[in-house]
């Protein structure tokens, strides 16, 4: 137990661990709309006035987010958001494409009934939400949950607990991005749902090399919207 909490009731320490972890998600979801712009500088006072909490568990929340790439943290300059960039992209795109395309595979040819009733069901949940709200096409959390979720149940069976770790920590890095190529590229043309259909329908028909083959042009889609704003070149 770290010392600030060492004289703590056991009640008292639980209470701030979880509104550090609430604070965690709130965070993180205003850097991945687009409210907490890349590299902008969280001052931990207007941050706790903002999100009406106190300076230590959002401390917290934002250590948390920084051991996952979200938030920087530099000596003596404090937190900021964390930075985006053209080469990362299209290095986390290379990267997860390696791992997951690898697991997706291996799921699919160890796959049973059971895997494909969680890839069913996960796939019904995503089909039947939004995918973006209001004017600013803004992605909305319940979709994200629900799109990390299906992604996550076509890898399931995937007997390397390693692939499947990995995978969700490379999809997780690209949340920002893909908000991005919602709220700034010609999104509306793109029609994710049937992308995400033709994945579904490949990998219960146990097409490994169609199925890998969508996923591919799935992420690098993504990817390419993103990399057409003037922001992410040069």
């Amino acid at each position: 137990m770290s010392q600030p909490e060492a004289w703590m009731p056991e009640s008292d320490v639980a209470d701030k661990r979880t509104m550090a972890s609430q604070l965690e998600m709130r965070v993180r979801e205003d850097i991945i709309n687009g409210k907490l712009l890349p590299g902008a500088k969280l001052g931990l006072k207007e941050l706790a006035d903002s999100y009406d909490a106190g300076v230590i568990p959002l401390r917290e929340a934002l250590s948390r987010l920084a051991a996952t790439g979200f938030v920087s943290l530099a000596d003596r300059k404090g937190f900021r958001v964390g930075k985006i960039s053209a080469d990362e992209i299209r290095d986390i795109t290379n990267t997860r494409l390696l791992i997951e395309t690898q697991a997706l595979a291996e799921s699919i040819r160890l796959g049973d009934v059971e895997w494909e009733s969680r890839v069913l069901a996960a796939h019904h949940r995503l089909d039947r939400l939004p995918l973006v709200e209001g004017p600013s096409r803004l992605l909305k959390p319940e979709w994200e949950t629900a799109h990390e979720a299906f992604h996550t149940a076509l890898i399931s069976a995937c007997n390397s607990p390693w692939l499947i770790r990995f995978s969700g920590m490379l999809r997780d890095q690209t949340a920002r991005y893909r908000l991005l190529s919602m709220h700034y590229a010609d999104s509306a043309k793109r029609d994710v749902p049937h992308e995400h259909k033709q994945m579904l329908d490949a990998a219960l028909a146990k097409d490994v090399e169609m199925a890998c083959g969508l996923l591919k042009q799935h992420y690098e889609k993504t990817t390419e919207s993103v990399l057409r704003h003037e922001f992410l070149k040069g």
